[in-house]
């Protein structure tokens, strides 16, 4: 028996479900045989991955905003979730920097509006929150960020990233501290990972796309930042950690909660820590075709980035199972078979079998 096994019958809330970690993740809920529900705005594209796997005909789906409190709490009020994800939030660096109001109430109001539902309501549920790498306040040092290190943020999204984990941390130890768990029934950690790619993200400036659509139209990749480093790693990589510390949140009791109701690190090992140069010159090995510069298209984004994941291995048993080639030859097999007509649906559940099958076998049950 897997911990993942836990996800059986369970009522599982995503919020952001309509996203593309978000639909990946509720795929992998409904093959874990979860009930699964969704929260979030309509997805943008109408090739987006939710679209393509047709989750709407799968899943409890409520398309509304997280900064509407009301109606949240009433869609929690309803659902009772065992366990909530919370990935609903603006993703984008340089949309931030275009409409950062909006980044700052999605993704700070958005969290706060999340935990006060659950507060309000005071139902018994485990909560994931779901925040980025990027919520380290940056140093641009070799070293990987460990979870106790100070949050942060130059650009508006970071910045976000920092203050919605500082909102899980102060509604942890104000409301839901695990020392007194029989007394609120709340079980409040918070996960970081960020860089993660795969099939079916269509988000414009993000790298990938933008490789994709190059390449579809048989056009350069234009490249902004082509020496800055980043933890590359496979959606299923961050997924197979948030999924984890679910399963263990739900099976934890007395004195453990300390240990998990906190904030962890998911990112690959240190050999996939790679620039955006490497990644697009690995992405054109899979996929032939030609990549420019283009500084004119640039924003100040992090240089270096790196997260120290020994917590995870430590107290999860977690670990990265994808190297980075395998990471891009699976990201770049799913455009591809989509671009040639291939079942989107039929390759996503192919790829989450086939890393799942990979992870149990490195995950002690």
């Amino acid at each position: 028996m897997s911990k993942l096994d836990l996800f059986k019958n369970k009522k599982v809330l995503v919020t952001g479900h309509t996203g593309f970690k978000g639909s990946w993740l509720s795929q992998w809920l409904l093959e874990l045989g979860a009930n699964v529900y969704g929260y979030a705005l309509a997805p943008e594209e109408e090739y987006a991955l939710f679209n393509q796997l047709n989750l709407k005909d799968s899943i409890d789906s409520e398309i509304n905003d997280v900064r509407n409190l009301p109606a949240l709490k009433s869609y929690i009020s309803k659902v009772k979730p065992d366990i909530i994800y919370h990935l609903a939030a603006q993703a984008l660096v340089r949309d931030s920097y275009n409409d950062p109001i909006n980044t700052i109430e999605t993704n700070i109001n958005g969290t706060a509006n999340l935990l006060e539902s659950v507060r309000q309501l005071g139902i018994s549920t485990t909560i994931v929150v779901i925040t980025s790498d990027k919520c380290y306040e940056n140093k641009e040092w070799i070293y990987g960020y460990r979870e106790n290190d100070a949050m942060g943020g130059y650009d508006p999204y970071s910045m976000s990233k920092g203050a919605a984990e500082l909102v899980v941390s102060s509604y942890r130890r104000s409301f839901f501290n695990p020392e007194d768990y029989k007394n609120h029934g709340v079980k409040l950690a918070s996960a970081r990972a960020g860089n993660v790619i795969g099939g079916g993200d269509w988000a414009k400036d993000r790298i990938i796309p933008d490789c994709i659509r190059a390449l579809q139209n048989n056009e350069e990749i234009a490249v902004r930042n082509p020496y800055a480093t980043r933890p590359w790693q496979h959606v299923l990589e961050s997924l197979g950690g948030y999924l984890l510390l679910g399963a263990t949140l739900l099976a934890a009791e007395g004195n453990e909660l300390k240990n998990y109701c906190s904030g962890f690190n998911f990112g690959p090992f240190t050999t996939s820590n790679k620039s955006v140069e490497t990644l697009v010159s690995a992405v054109l090995k899979n996929w032939p075709g030609r990549w420019k510069y283009n500084e004119s298209e640039a924003v100040h984004e992090a240089f270096l980035l790196n997260l120290n994941i020994d917590k995870a291995v430590q107290l999860l048993n977690w670990q990265p199972v994808w190297e980075f080639e395998t990471t891009i030859k699976n990201t770049i097999e799913w455009y591809k078979q989509n671009h040639d007509n291939g079942n989107p649906k039929e390759i996503t559940i192919n790829q989450i079998n086939s890393y799942e099958k990979a992870f149990i076998n490195k995950i002690p049950n």
